[in-house]
């Protein structure tokens, strides 16, 4: 997959195409040709020429004031992530290259062996860094050098494990648009999407809507084939002094029956590999 050559037009051409005649609270008149509102409606809307606004979507112009752009993602219905994501395809400067692989510290490492939760270490593109026993005990695929998107996406075992998959390939794909920004020719992110793009018809439609959303702590259900269903919460803690590497754990509501879930996981003598430190990624 290359990298499209006019990011800010394509995010503007997806949201103006989720928002409805109604929403925006105009007339729907006359056919229309792709869905959503159509670009004089959007510059009518926002107080610009249409002019102005064909000029933005076609990367004619790549410096709107700020005002422009609240004004444009009002019309839009963009939230504040979405905005913070509209303001960042603008701004000026080369986006700044990131590590495509980094190697977790040592004293996150030794964290995540201490830890009596299942937790792993991800970076931005959702790969597998490093892994504790109980992580791998949940899902045998949570191992070093596996990636998150590919198995959600391309693993039927990983698809059932997630009883609300549909809402989970959501969040994960909305936060890797968010990780991504306006650094969208990095290769790995590219090689990533283009693979997931050809092989999933999910991910191209979810890839195509540019929806941007941070990852928060949140209940997740697991439909364990060992213990049965059992919820956990999921929080991300950012390794300080890394490039954004993510410390990943699953704990449940204490005294619950799905912390006595995981501690008979956690006993069993289960066969799991050996995947605790990192490994290196294609």
């Amino acid at each position: 997959m290359s990298a499209p050559k006019n990011a800010l037009g394509a995010f503007l051409r997806a949201r103006r195409g989720l928002v409805t005649p109604g929403q925006a609270g105009i007339p729907d008149t006359g056919v229309r040709r792709v869905p959503g509102l159509r670009r004089e409606e959007v510059a009518m809307l926002a107080g610009i020429s249409a002019d102005y606004y064909l000029r933005l979507e076609r990367g004619r112009d790549r410096n709107p004031s700020v005002q422009v752009l609240e004004s444009i993602a009002r019309v839009l219905r963009l939230d504040d992530e979405h905005l913070a994501h509209l303001l960042t395809l603008v701004s000026e400067g080369p986006p700044r290259r990131r590590p495509h692989w980094e190697a977790p510290p040592e004293g996150a490492l030794k964290l995540l062996d201490s830890l009596v939760h299942p937790a792993f270490i991800e970076n931005r593109y959702f790969d597998v860094l490093a892994s504790n026993a109980l992580a791998r005990a949940v899902s045998p695929r949570l191992v070093a050098g596996r990636n998150q998107l590919r198995d959600l996406f391309l693993e039927p075992a990983e698809q059932a494990l997630h009883p609300d998959w549909a809402t989970v390939t959501e969040c994960f794909i909305a936060n890797l648009r968010q990780a991504a920004g306006k650094d969208v020719d990095d290769p790995r992110f590219l090689a990533l999407t283009g693979e997931l793009s050809a092989a999933s018809t999910r991910f191209r439609a979810l890839w195509a809507r540019h929806e941007v959303r941070g990852q928060r702590g949140t209940p997740l259900r697991l439909a364990h084939p060992r213990v049965g269903e059992l919820t956990v919460n999921r929080e991300r803690l950012a390794i300080s002094g890394t490039e954004g590497l993510m410390l990943v754990v699953y704990h449940p509501d204490a005294g619950s029956v799905d912390a006595d879930k995981l501690a008979l996981l956690a006993s069993a003598d289960l066969p799991t590999p050996d995947a605790r430190r990192p490994a290196a990624l294609a």
